[in-house]
């Protein structure tokens, strides 16, 4: 029997969560179907040579590769062409808000399934309020489980439609590599303490959180301090205080070398949670509270249920004293045993199992015509709201920015975009990055699916494309 072809898409989220879960279904399908991920999050230049996984890269409304008004219709385009490019039989969309151009492609073509890989603890946020209408449109919406469900109060805890799963983790018992092994790989020191540090920089206010955070590490004896990217601000500034040993280290998936880390410092992302805890990581959590993910809510339960300790994360003194108490051996052995009570997470298996009988049975769910027109008129009228209000806010910026100028930033370069099939990180992460628009393809792509994207590209950027192959 010919495997099916099932997409994996995802969104360009705040965090990894969205292609990490991904990554964990696919790995999960491998032996019995064609995955294929196709993702807006940067991020996607770690899995083609990682997993032997096909991905296409597809930049995300927020690059500004093309006009606001073109984009949908190009991600509509580009699902469609990868549809049949490769036969595929489902799309699978994580992310909050499955985005016209997704549900377009299901009404598009009606033989294609749709399912929504759709994450609980939600905020409550405007987009609550067309759940029922994306809902509608899909074959079939999972909820990927979460340890800390027992606190979630959001608008997609009370609904029905959603099928629950385990909790999806790249981080396997069996897979994960032992401590020496895993400081091998790192080049860290094998008998020397290690603490890995997790949180985001760039506005000033998470930027002050890092510094507080590692204030807490201080004098803590032989530490080596182990961060996924540079401490420093936009201007390059370092937000490190002197004293530490640090080091910056990219693997991927984290998740294979956890067991190298004493103690953990990250925010409370659903990635974050459901790998360092079941790896028995002692941690503290420090929340992100942008975006639609509760991550309040989730350290709450971590903490009140023993499994980590919650920083506040509007208290920069209480961030320091949290970390600190990590310094204490009897604190991160209470931790790290409480963490071995946890379920194992088994939801990357589930849900490619369901993905797998849902591209192996003959009937899709008709899409509704009339419910994609009322999302279409829903989408319309949320941007339309949040323009009225971003306007006042935009002529205030304006003024300002008029009194206050800065330095210019790069531009898009308008010049035509550059194909490629690239499947390294390293070739593809400063084409993703570039200011050049970049049209990534799957690798062994057929003459014909090469034409229709050159026609794609055409169509959103609005001038003659040029064919560039990248080495």
């Amino acid at each position: 029997m010919t495997k099916p072809t099932i997409i994996l898409a995802t969104s360009n989220g705040v965090g990894m969560g969205h292609l990490a879960r991904a990554s964990a279904v696919a790995l999960a399908l491998k032996e019995v179907a064609n995955p294929i991920i196709v993702s807006m999050a940067g991020g996607i230049a770690e899995i083609p040579s990682f997993m032997g996984i096909r991905c296409e890269y597809i930049p995300g409304k927020d690059r500004m590769w093309m006009p606001r008004e073109k984009w949908d219709i190009y991600l509509r385009d580009r699902l469609l062409a990868l549809v049949e490019e490769t036969d595929a039989k489902v799309l699978s969309f994580d992310g909050v808000i499955p985005y016209p151009g997704v549900i377009a492609a299901k009404n598009a073509n009606p033989n294609l399934k749709l399912v929504w890989v759709r994450r609980g603890l939600w905020q409550k946020k405007p987009q609550r309020f067309v759940l029922g209408l994306q809902s509608a449109m899909m074959d079939l919406v999972i909820e990927p489980g979460d340890i800390a469900r027992a606190y979630d109060f959001g608008p997609t805890a009370t609904r029905k439609e959603a099928v629950l799963t385990s909790p999806v983790s790249l981080f396997r018992k069996e897979d994960a590599m032992s401590r020496e092994e895993a400081r091998k790989v790192l080049g860290l020191d094998l008998n020397r303490p290690a603490a890995l540090v997790q949180l985001g920089t760039g506005d000033g206010d998470v930027n002050e959180k890092m510094t507080a955070a590692l204030s807490g590490l201080l004098g803590w004896k032989d530490l080596q301090v182990i961060l996924t990217k540079a401490p420093v601000d936009k201007d390059g500034k370092s937000l490190a205080p002197e004293g530490l040993d640090l080091k910056v280290a990219r693997y991927f998936p984290l998740a294979k070398v956890l067991h190298a880390f004493d103690a953990g410092i990250c925010a409370t992302g659903y990635n974050g949670v459901h790998e360092l805890l079941p790896a028995q990581v002692p941690t503290v959590f420090v929340s992100n509270i942008r975006g639609t993910d509760d991550q309040e809510a989730r350290a709450r339960w971590c903490n009140d249920f023993g499994f980590a300790l919650r920083a506040d994360q509007a208290d920069l003194a209480d961030i320091t004293a949290k970390v600190k108490m990590l310094q204490d051996p009897e604190v991160r052995e209470r931790l790290s045993q409480k963490c071995a009570e946890l379920p194992d997470t088994t939801g990357g298996q589930e849900i490619a199992e369901m993905l797998y009988q849902l591209a192996t049975t003959p009937k899709s769910k008709k899409a509704s015509g009339i419910t994609y027109r009322r999302l279409l008129v829903q989408d319309r009228f949320s941007r339309g709201a949040r323009h009225v209000i971003m306007l006042g806010l935009r002529r205030l910026a304006l003024v300002y920015r008029f009194l206050n100028p800065h330095i210019k930033v790069q531009e898009i370069d308008q010049a035509p975009p550059v194909f490629g099939e690239q499947t390294t990180s390293a070739e593809l992460h400063p084409l993703i990055k570039s200011s050049t628009r970049f049209e990534h393809i799957i690798s062994g792509a057929s003459a014909g699916y090469r034409k229709r994207r050159e026609e794609i590209a055409f169509a959103a950027y609005g001038k003659e494309t040029v064919i560039t192959k990248t080495k």
